[in-house]
């Protein structure tokens, strides 16, 4: 069994699978584009800084920014 983490310990061009979002902390548009359980994700940009993460949902190609802040409430799995 793997453990895991938040997205926003992944490299550029690292894969991982969402397991858990912290609810009260995200905004409802992040289930809207697809962050949910069980989804993709591979980071494609971190700007330095600690500004946003780039990441593409692998289900339907999207490509999004969050905010460093807003990835330590997204748990991930490789």
């Amino acid at each position: 069994m793997h453990k895991s983490f938040s997205l926003d310990l992944l490299e550029v061009g690292e894969q991982a699978t969402i397991r858990q979002l912290d609810s009260l902390e995200l905004p409802s548009k992040f289930y809207e584009m697809g962050l949910l359980p069980g989804a993709v994700v591979e980071i494609k940009h971190k700007a330095p800084f600690h500004g946003p993460i780039g990441l593409q949902i692998s289900s339907s190609q999207t490509l999004i920014a969050i905010r460093k802040s807003e990835a330590l409430h997204i748990f991930v799995e490789k």
